[in-house]
């Protein structure tokens, strides 16, 4: 039976054994990150985009191409640098043989896009990557080139405060659904990760997913009924990191200089409908808001100096705005 002639409750399980066998294809080159690996993907499915907190070196092209030939999409990645132009990322029109003006595609037009390190590009280059995530198509000389479907973007950003790097503006980060950090591998995991890769025979992951199929199942967790106590949840949870409302926690007027928008409540509630799928769940509930709303809060609440001063982390904004949200 084709996933069109399924009910919806038979596609959803389809679903979740076709995401533990994408899992299993990609443990076979990656190794540890599972939860990196997975909340990745549930922005994928989620039909958003990521952001990647890491130093260099923790695998991150490797991942995401690990990923695109499981899925059998197309993959590019970016390597963002201070002279990178916008039509380097989107394309130029040139003058062909026949002196026409000929639109030449960049490297945007692909399923997955990786922006290597997009915080070493000035603002204006940050800019059109970012209009074209939100926008899903490319505008050269009054033409719109729309972008394939799905379209994901990776970003990656280096932890390290460094010379020569442009810190995304808050409205630019807040196009990405999660903020994902990035640990070192254990001692274990990284004794595998050399055992597998100084011989360099890599193993080449398995096609799991088409193109089309992707397309079926973000389709299907839009159909995923919420029940009014999540929305409640997720709403009420945004409303108290803003600092000088009617609705802000202490912490937040304490230790928050910016808080979170409307978008981050529609991200509280997108992301917990993938992740109650994912779990093998017809329907979301609070505890899967609270699986990602550490991702997606992380880069939308700003700490003040006093936050700074007195060593007070995100993170820790976060778990007591989590604690008030249970007692609303």
């Amino acid at each position: 039976m084709d996933l069109e002639n399924k009910t919806d409750i038979e596609a959803i399980e389809a679903f979740v054994e076709k995401y533990k066998t994408l899992r299993k294809e990609i443990a076979k080159v990656i190794v540890g990150q599972d939860d990196v690996v997975k909340n990745v993907l549930m922005a994928m499915f989620s039909r958003s985009h990521a952001l990647l907190i890491g130093v260099p070196g923790l695998a991150k092209t490797l991942m995401i191409t690990t990923i695109a030939k499981a899925v059998d999409m197309t993959y590019n990645r970016i390597q963002f640098t201070p002279d990178l132009m916008p039509s380097d990322i989107m394309g130029a029109e040139i003058l062909d043989d026949n002196r026409n003006f000929k639109f030449v595609k960049g490297p945007i037009f692909a399923n997955i896009v990786l922006a290597d390190e997009i915080n070493r590009t000035p603002p204006k280059t940050q800019s059109a990557l970012l209009e074209a995530m939100q926008e899903r198509s490319v505008s050269m000389n009054g033409t719109t080139y729309g972008l394939p479907n799905p379209f994901f973007v990776l970003a990656t950003q280096n932890p390290i405060e460094q010379e020569g790097t442009y810190p995304l503006p808050e409205a630019q980060q807040d196009r990405f659904m999660f903020n994902i950090m990035l640990d070192y591998p254990s001692k274990a995991e990284e004794e595998e990760i050399v055992k597998r890769t100084i011989h360099g025979d890599m193993v080449e992951p398995q096609r799991v997913l088409t193109v089309e199929e992707i397309i079926f199942y973000q389709k299907l967790l839009q159909k995923v009924p919420i029940p009014e106590n999540v929305y409640r949840y997720a709403v009420n949870l945004s409303t108290l990191t803003r600092p000088n409302t009617s609705g802000a926690h202490a912490w937040a007027n304490d230790y928050l200089s910016w808080g979170a928008g409307p978008r981050a409540s529609q991200f509280l509630i997108i992301g917990a409908r993938t992740h109650a799928v994912l779990n093998g769940k017809y329907s979301p509930d609070i505890e899967d808001v609270r699986a990602v709303a550490y991702n997606i809060l992380r880069h939308r609440i700003i700490k003040n100096y006093k936050a700074e001063a007195e060593g007070i982390t995100i993170e820790q904004i976060i778990d007591k705005l989590l604690q008030a949200a249970d007692t609303h």
